[in-house]
């Protein structure tokens, strides 16, 4: 299960990894939801209330026996602490490793974020219930639970037409900031556009125009010369000459 990564271009997605976290994976996978799609900038602050039990985080799965919270509108959430502190550590190494290529990783968008099980490793009990009656000593329960480890990974990126649609779609619907700059972007190019459009038009305008003025004036000149062959000639009395 930890193959599981960025499956598009990563040339221009700064990413950052830790492997095998001593913490839940299902926790890990309710954190990356809850900043996936935000500006670094506001998921630091979304992480820093996590760990300081001001802001709960939203569990869409894994949320059975999870209790509602009223910040969250009587949705269901928690305060996975442990879990805040990893992914805030990867965003970090994420945004050092952007501002070692050039970028400017304050401003730059969070689209890959993943949480996913790498090494399962078998705890047995110690020896107690199992030994007991066969010259050993002490008691312990017979249950044994397993250690998952986990691995998280975060890329970051500008707003650029290279990402996918979806994923300028939710940068735009989480990021008002965003949302607002495409608009003016948008409002920028059809302004642009128009006065190039004007200005073809006009160009072509006057070319017709100088085209058909020559045409005129010859007709007419052709016109002049006919009526003058046709016209009668008269002497100096008035009569009509032969």
């Amino acid at each position: 299960m930890s193959n599981y990564s960025y499956n598009l271009d990563r040339h221009d997605v700064v990413f950052a990894k830790l492997y095998d976290v001593n913490v839940s994976y299902k926790n890990l996978n309710a954190v990356c939801n809850a900043i996936r799609y935000l500006t670094v900038g506001d998921a630091m602050k979304v992480l820093d209330g996590v760990i300081a039990i001001e802001m709960p985080i939203l569990y869409k799965r894994y949320s059975k026996k999870i209790g509602a919270r009223s910040e969250l509108g009587g949705r269901k959430g928690r305060y996975p602490e442990k879990a805040a502190k990893e992914v805030k550590k990867v965003l970090a190494n994420a945004v050092a490793n952007a501002g070692n290529k050039g970028l400017d990783g304050e401003s730059m968008f969070i689209v890959h974020a993943s949480s996913n099980k790498t090494v399962i490793v078998r705890r047995n009990p110690s020896r107690g219930s199992l030994a007991w009656g066969r010259g050993m000593y002490g008691r312990s329960s017979i249950n044994h639970s397993d250690i998952e480890y986990a691995k998280i990974e975060i890329g970051i990126a500008d707003m650029n037409d290279k990402l996918s649609g979806n994923m300028r779609y939710f940068i735009k619907k989480n990021n008002p900031s965003a949302r607002a700059a495409s608009k003016k972007g948008a409002d920028a190019k059809k302004q642009n556009a128009k006065p190039a459009k004007s200005a073809a038009k006009s160009d072509d305008a006057g070319a017709v125009k100088k085209e058909a003025k020559p045409a005129k004036s010859v007709a007419k000149s052709d016109d002049d010369a006919a009526a003058k062959k046709e016209a009668p000639k008269h002497d100096a009395e008035g009569k009509l000459e032969k």
